[in-house]
């Protein structure tokens, strides 16, 4: 699924408009603690309506960028699809019984998740990127909706 599609099926086919997050030096210290590195840009999209946040992020796995788009609302992690898949290994992290685990997660005052997501044999560096991911999207909701 493109990243277009995605946003555009997360809102029922009338996306709002896209906002943008300017990535901070403070912020970017927070980011820093989740991703273990610099986000690489200035400012990052991100679709806002009643409550939900939507956003498309892109972590590497082994060599190569997932790109990912997330929903997040008050009760935590909503929704997941991994969208963009380059990897030679590790693929089965875009299956429903690894996206489902983070269903619900929220995020811990210490930028941790409140729950525990399984492992995947050969898939750790995705399993990791995604860890990852859902932390940063998970905070970013937070920051955007004053959380």
């Amino acid at each position: 699924m493109q990243p277009e599609e995605f946003i555009k099926s997360v809102f029922a086919g009338n996306p709002p408009q896209a906002e943008r997050l300017w990535i901070t030096r403070e912020l970017n210290e927070d980011i820093r603690r989740i991703l273990e590195r610099d986000l690489g840009m200035m400012r990052l999209r991100y679709w806002q309506r009643d409550g939900r946040t939507a956003w498309i992020l892109e972590e590497v796995g082994k060599e190569k960028p997932i790109t990912t788009g997330w929903v997040v609302n008050d009760s935590g992690i909503e929704q997941l699809e991994v969208l963009i898949f380059r990897e030679s290994r590790g693929w089965e992290i875009r299956y429903p019984f690894f996206t489902d685990q983070f269903k619900g997660l929220q995020l811990k005052q210490n930028l941790e998740l409140d729950g525990h997501i399984d492992a995947i044999s050969g898939a750790t560096l995705s399993r990791n990127a995604m860890l990852k991911l859902s932390r940063l999207a998970l905070f970013l909701h937070d920051r955007v909706t004053g959380q």
